[in-house]
């Protein structure tokens, strides 16, 4: 069994309302030093089988059209062992 993990992330010029949030509680809350926050997706699929190239693009086509809006976000694949 093979999983595939697909992260989401807003793009970089695309406000992080809860990110922001976040970054504002951290201090409060004892951590220092952290500049910035963003807040992202993490989606991890597992596969019955090997991961081919053909179902990494069936992945990266999900993750185009389901697991990401592609207007204000970008997203990664990877493989995990």
């Amino acid at each position: 069994m093979a999983r595939v993990v697909v992260d989401v992330m807003l793009k970089p010029e695309i406000l992080d309302p809860q990110g922001k949030a976040v970054h504002g509680a951290l201090p409060r809350l004892g951590f220092e030093g952290v500049v910035a926050v963003r807040q992202g997706k993490r989606f991890e699929l597992e596969l019955d089988g090997d991961v081919t190239d053909d179902r990494l693009a069936e992945i990266r086509n999900a993750a185009e059209t389901l697991l990401s809006n592609p207007v204000i976000e970008d997203y990664t694949v990877r493989v995990e062992q």
